[in-house]
């Protein structure tokens, strides 16, 4: 099966990532929701690639956004969300402590927002691309 034809299920695997780190969110999981919230963006950033017939590889949203040629708020969003791929994971990503002590409310809520934003512009060029075929 080709990834052209997965497109859709990245797609939806971003969907759920993202009520995922909602759900995160809620319960002051904050450093996980940043990394829930960059993975669902690289999900759809994916599925958009896929949906163009290219293969990507590696984790960053902003690479991979500049090799679609996609508008500037997705690259500027990439930059935020990447920052979290490994620092909110790994203690070693930081001086000292874990991530969990570090990441706040904010960053969270902040990231939650990019991570949409991404969403919703992928969601949009599938809902049109779907009315052309």
């Amino acid at each position: 099966m080709s990834n052209k034809s997965r497109a859709f299920d990245w797609f939806l695997q971003a969907q759920d990532d993202w009520k995922f780190a909602n759900f995160g969110m809620q319960n002051s999981h904050f450093s996980q929701v940043c990394f829930i919230a960059q993975q669902a963006a690289e999900k759809a950033i994916k599925a958009l690639a896929y949906d163009r017939n290219l293969e990507v590889k590696g984790h960053s949203i902003t690479i991979i956004a500049g090799i679609l040629k996609v508008n500037g708020e997705i690259e500027a969003a990439g930059r935020l969300l990447d920052q979290y791929y490994i620092s909110a994971r790994y203690p070693d990503s930081l001086p000292a402590g874990a991530p969990f002590q570090f990441i706040s409310k904010d960053q969270a809520q902040e990231a939650l927002a990019k991570s949409w934003i991404v969403l919703e512009f992928v969601q949009k060029y599938l809902n049109n691309k779907s009315h052309e075929d």
